[in-house]
């Protein structure tokens, strides 16, 4: 990266920080199960919700218990569940037509983060009527109030129940792009652990280790503050002692609430301190390829980190200390070495791929640039790149042995 522009990203970054304590962040009400549900929405006087949701959510019921409650307690459903693993702008708009056809009053996402980005979107198309998405992406651009937004997370790892981002996928263009606003933090998070029982292995081990990605990127940037800084070490504790339990016993209550509180905690960290390369990468990848999200932040994780080199170890170290796996007297470099190494062994255990078949060679220059968009300035990286600099990363992870 050009000496100016690096100036300006860290100048950029800078300013951010000094704002964020002025910044009006909130945390999500805590619902510890979804029959607490019904009895907000009767404190409200609303009677009529649009539930978004994906399909594999409806067929195998696990939305059944909440559509039973809210139809028990005479509160009418509306349901749009085709959300794609990667929501696309063609979701949104159709999920929007359903609230208003039906004369909605608020909006329940269950699901994983797509669901839940879904349901953003759609609430903040409905708070911008004669907007397209396209024109309420970036930072700040929604600041009107959305329709109240009960997001019940199934998968412990996106934190988008807590955050103030929503990620879009522009299917024509074939790539990813955020919306960034306060309004979008949804007013409740339900963390109910049994939600989470019938998620498959493969969801449970890379939404795992999304809310990690969060968590150590979070702690890595040079915005973090004292509490981003507090969430994100008891969130890579929570992760590094219960993921592969609720990976190997799905119904193991305590592990399963205890994956819900890191993707949470992970969420809150990063949505004050922002993420990284690792996402900036992570959703070229998805915009190009739907790839899953948490998939390619599980794969690029470890490869990010050890691009970082000695600009991570000092804080590598300090967060391995303080989760219990290193002593402050152990050598920065080797903390650090061991820290990505424990996330790559538990990668394999979990069966994690390290690349992706996905990925052409004559792609790569068009997804470094949209990583280095999203990523820069906003993102206040250890290492700052450019896009021909970020183009490194993709060919790390691709796999070519068979073409």
């Amino acid at each position: 990266m050009n000496p100016i522009k690096k100036a300006y990203c860290r100048i950029f970054q800078g300013a951010f920080k000094i704002a964020l304590p002025l910044l009006p962040y909130r945390e999500p009400k805590i619902l510890s199960s979804i029959e607490k549900i019904p009895a907000v929405l009767k404190a409200k006087s609303m009677k009529r919700v649009l539930l978004v949701t994906d399909s594999m959510l409806r067929v195998n019921k696990v939305t059944m218990p909440l559509e039973s409650e809210l139809k028990n307690k005479g509160i009418e459903c509306f349901i749009y569940d085709k959300v794609q693993p990667n929501p696309t702008v063609n979701n949104v708009e159709k999920a929007l037509k359903i609230y208003k056809e039906n004369s909605c009053e608020c909006i329940i996402a269950f699901g994983g983060g797509s669901p839940i980005d879904c349901a953003k979107a759609v609430g903040a198309r409905v708070a911008y009527p004669n907007k397209s998405l396209g024109q309420l992406k970036g930072i700040l651009r929604i600041l009107k109030k959305i329709p109240l937004l009960i997001a019940i997370p199934t998968t412990a790892g996106t934190g988008s129940e807590v955050t103030l981002t929503s990620v879009i996928t522009d299917s024509e263009k074939k790539h990813k792009y955020t919306m960034n606003s306060f309004p979008l933090i949804p007013r409740y998070a339900v963390l109910d652990p049994r939600v989470t029982y019938s998620l498959p292995k493969h969801l449970t081990s890379t939404t795992g280790l999304d809310a990690l990605t969060h968590a150590v990127e979070a702690y890595i940037g040079n915005t973090t503050t004292r509490q981003t800084r507090k969430w994100a070490v008891e969130a890579v504790s929570l992760v590094l002692n219960n993921l592969e339990t609720a990976y190997n016993e799905p119904t193991n209550e305590t592990a399963r609430t205890n994956m819900l509180r890191a993707s949470y905690l992970a969420g809150a960290a990063f949505s004050q301190s922002y993420v990284g390369y690792v996402h900036a990468v992570a959703h070229s990848l998805g915009g190009q390829y739907n790839i899953p999200h948490g998939l390619a932040n599980s794969v690029l994780l470890p490869v990010v980190l050890e691009d970082y080199g000695d600009t991570v170890y000092k804080k590598l170290h300090r967060l391995s200390v303080e989760v219990g796996i290193a002593k402050e007297t152990d050598d920065r470099k080797e903390t650090a070495e061991k820290f990505i190494d424990i996330i790559k062994q538990m990668s394999k255990r979990m069966n994690i791929p390290t690349s992706f078949r996905e990925i052409h060679k004559e792609d790569i220059p068009v997804m470094a640039k949209h990583a280095d968009k999203e990523a820069n300035p906003l993102y206040p990286v250890p290492k700052l790149m450019n896009a021909k600099e970020l183009e490194k990363f993709y060919y790390k992870v691709a796999d070519w042995s068979k073409d």
